[in-house]
C-alpha cells in the first residue's frame, strides 16, 4: 500500500511517502525550489518521492493532508471577527486568500498530485504531529506531547498512544487534553523572537543562541502576560499581543511599554560575554545585555512550562516513554533540561518536528490508525532526501569549469580531508541522501576544526554570512560522548539528530572553543552504522588530535535553504570562502 503525506500552504511544505508502512522518501519543498520555508504545494517533493519508489500518481492508494482546512478557516474567521474592527485589514486579506484558494485544498491536492478526490484524506494538525513522533519511535506505548504555534485551534495537546508491530487493530492515538488559540507557548516565543529583532518562524533558534549570553532576570515581567498553572496549562493576557488580529505585528504597544523598545534587526549584537574586552558600562553593551537577558528569560519560561507539562503528563499516564513533536519540540536548549529533569525514562522527538514533519505524521496516522495496519517503520536516521550519481556529480563539476580530483578509496578520501582540516581549512561536505528536517547531519554539512577559536568567527562571518554570536554544533563519535559531555548518550537518542544541548565537562570543553557555547554544545553523536563516511572522518580526526569532535553546521549561506544538488553545492562553494568541497568521491579546491 502506497500512502503519500503532504503539508503545505502555511510554511515548510513537504511530502513523505510510505510504501507498505516503510518510509521510502521525505523532503521539504524548499530544498528543490530554493525558497526558504517555501509554503507552496510541494510539487518537486512529491515528484521526488514518487520517483524514488518508482511509482506514478496512479499507484498511490491515499494522499493525506496534515490538517483540516475547514476547522482552520473557522478559527481564523471567529478570531478575527472577535477582534473587529482592529482586524479589519487582515480579515479582508484572509477572506480573499481563503475563499479564493485555501478552502479548496482537496482540489489542489487532486490536481497537484494527479489523483481522484476519493483518495484524499485529512488528519487533524496535532494528530499529525503526534503520529510523526510516536509511529516513528520504537515504543509500543507512549505518552504524547505536541506543542507549536497553532494548528486548526490547538496550540498544545497531551495524550497517549499504543501501536503494535504485529497487530494493527491495537493501534491507538488519543489526544486527551488541549490548549487552544490564542493561548500558545509557540506564539509567545515567536512574539519575543520578533521583539528581539528576528523573523517569526525563522529566527526562534537565534533567540536560543542569544539566551546563554543573558540571565533570566525578567521572568517576573513575563509572568504579567503569561501565567502557567501547575499542570503546565497556561493563559495569556492578549492585551499584550497583536498576532490574533494583525499580520504585521505580534506584540502590542502595551508589550513595548512593559519591555521597552524592540531590538533593531540590523544592530550588531555584542556584550561583555561575546567580547570580554568591552566595558559592561558602555551604553550599547548595556542595551544588548538587556536583550540577552530577555532572551534568557523567555527561554527559561519555555523550559519551565514544558517541564510542568511533562510532569503532569507522567502523573496522568504513568508511562515511562514520551513522544514529542511540534515546532517547540525543536528547542534543543529546552530538550537538554527535559532529558535531565523530566520524570520520563525515554524521550523521542521527531527530527522534523515542525510543520514539514506533519506530512510524515499524516501518512503514518492514516496507515496505522485509519487503516489499521501493523507497524514496521522505526526511524533510525534522517537521510530520506535525494542522492546523486557519479555521472550527475561529474557533469555538474565540468559545467562549472572547476578542476577536480576523484578519490575512490574511502580511507584515502577521509585522510585527505582530515589533513585539510588540520591545516585550518573549512570543508563543504556533500554525500548521499540529504537530511529530512531542519538539521544538517553530515550529508549536507560544513565542517571545520573545533580546537581553533577563530573558526567560529571565520565560518560565521566569511562563509555563512550570519550573526557572529551564533553557535556551532559539535559532532562527536557516540562512544566518546561521556568523555566530553555531562551526558550519557545511551539514554540520549536525541543527540543523534542534534535535538539537545548538553553541558561540556569543563576541561575537555576548553579544548574545543569553536563549538563550546558558554559551556554547552548542541551535540550530534554519530555511529558508523548510521553514517560510515561521516563517522570515519570524525574518528580519524580524533585519532590525529585526541579530539573526536568536528564543527558541523548546515551547508548553506544565510537566508538560503540547505543545498540539495551538486550544482547547489558548487554555487554555494563559489559564493563563500569555503576552501574544499567534497561531493561524493570528487574533491574540488580553490
Amino acid at each position: 500500500m502506497n500512502v503519500l503525506g503532504i503539508s503545505c500552504f502555511y510554511h515548510d511544505a513537504a511530502a513523505a511517502l510510505l510504501v507498505d508502512g516503510d518510509l521510502i522518501a521525505a523532503a521539504e519543498e524548499e530544498r528543490f525550489s530554493r525558497k526558504k520555508h517555501d509554503a507552496s504545494f510541494p510539487k518537486h517533493a512529491v515528484e521526488f518521492c514518487l520517483k524514488t519508489a518508482s511509482l506514478t500518481a496512479q499507484d498511490l492508494d491515499y494522499v493525506v493532508f496534515y490538517e483540516k482546512p475547514l476547522l482552520k478557516f473557522e478559527r481564523i474567521l471567529r478570531s478575527q471577527l472577535a477582534t473587529f474592527p482592529r482586524s479589519w485589514r487582515v480579515f479582508g486579506e484572509a477572506m480573499i486568500a481563503w475563499i479564493g484558494d485555501k478552502l479548496w485544498v482537496k482540489s489542489h491536492l487532486a490536481e497537484g498530485v494527479g489523483v481522484s478526490a476519493e483518495k484524499i484524506l485529512f488528519v487533524d494538525h496535532h494528530l499529525s504531529h503526534a503520529a510523526s513522533a510516536f509511529f516513528a519511535s520504537p515504543y509500543e506505548s507512549s505518552a504524547i506531547l505536541t506543542v507549536d504555534g497553532v494548528g486548526e485551534w490547538t496550540t498544545m495537546a497531551k495524550g497517549v498512544a499504543a501501536g503494535s508491530f504485529s497487530d494493527g487493530s491495537q493501534n491507538l492515538l488519543k489526544l486527551t487534553h488541549e490548549q487552544r488559540f490564542p493561548h500558545s507557548l509557540g506564539l509567545l516565543y515567536s512574539a519575543f523572537t520578533a521583539f528581539l529583532g528576528f523573523r517569526v518562524n525563522n529566527g526562534e533558534y537565534k533567540v536560543m543562541g542569544m539566551s546563554p549570553y543573558g540571565e533570566p532576570n525578567y521572568v517576573d515581567k513575563i509572568d504579567q502576560l503569561f501565567h502557567v498553572y501547575p499542570d503546565g496549562s497556561f493563559w495569556m493576557d492578549m492585551d499584550y499581543f497583536d498576532f490574533h488580529h494583525s499580520r504585521d505585528r505580534t506584540f502590542s504597544d502595551k508589550f513595548i511599554k512593559l519591555f521597552g523598545e524592540p531590538r533593531t534587526h540590523s544592530d550588531n549584537f555584542f556584550t561583555a560575554k561575546t567580547n570580554p574586552e568591552l566595558s559592561a558600562s558602555d551604553p550599547q553593551v548595556k542595551q544588548n545585555q538587556y536583550y540577552a537577558d530577555i532572551a534568557a528569560s523567555i527561554q527559561r519560561v519555555t523550559e519551565e512550562t514544558l517541564l510542568k507539562l511533562l510532569h503532569s503528563l507522567h502523573a496522568e499516564t504513568g508511562l515511562s516513554n514520551v513522544c514529542m513533536a511540534g515546532g517547540v519540540a525543536l528547542n534543543s536548549k529546552a530538550n537538554g533540561r527535559l532529558l535531565r529533569e523530566s520524570p520520563f525514562e525515554n524521550i523521542f522527538i521527531q527530527p522534523a518536528a515542525g510543520d514539514s514533519g506533519g506530512a510524515l505524521g499524516a501518512a503514518l496516522y492514516a496507515y496505522h490508525v485509519l487503516l489499521g495496519k501493523p507497524r514496521k517503520f522505526v526511524q533510525t536516521h534522517s537521510y530520506f532526501g535525494p542522492s546523486y550519481s557519479d555521472a550527475e556529480i561529474r557533469g555538474a563539476i565540468e559545467r562549472s569549469g572547476r578542476q577536480f580530483e576523484r578519490i575512490d578509496d574511502e580511507s584515502k578520501l577521509t585522510e585527505r580531508i582530515v589533513d585539510d582540516i588540520l591545516q585550518g581549512k573549512v570543508i563543504a561536505w556533500h554525500q548521499g541522501r540529504f537530511e529530512w528536517g531542519p538539521r544538517a547531519l553530515g550529508n549536507r554539512s560544513i565542517i571545520a576544526d573545533p580546537r581553533r577559536a577563530e573558526m567560529k568567527e571565520i565560518v560565521n562571518t566569511k562563509i555563512k554570512f550570519r550573526e557572529p554570536f551564533r553557535p556551532f554544533a559539535p559532532v562527536i563519535t557516540e562512544e566518546s560522548v561521556g568523555d566530553w559531555f555531562d551526558a550519557d548518550d545511551s539514554q540520549n537518542p536525541l543527540a543523534k539528530y542534534m535535538l539537545t544541548v548538553q553541558p561540556f565537562k569543563p576541561e575537555p570543553g576548553a579544548q574545543v572553543p569553536a563549538v563550546n557555547h558558554l559551556g554547552t554544545g548542541r551535540l550530534q553523536s554519530i555511529t558508523r552504522e548510521m553514517n560510515a563516511r561521516y563517522y570515519d572522518l570524525v574518528h580519524q580526526f580524533g585519532q590525529a588530535t585526541g579530539v573526536p569532535i568536528l564543527i558541523n553546521t548546515s551547508f548553506n549561506l544565510r537566508g538560503e535553504p540547505i543545498v540539495n544538488t551538486p550544482t547547489n553545492a558548487l554555487n554555494t562553494f563559489g559564493n563563500s570562502d569555503l576552501d574544499t568541497l567534497v561531493i561524493g568521491n570528487f574533491v574540488i579546491k580553490k
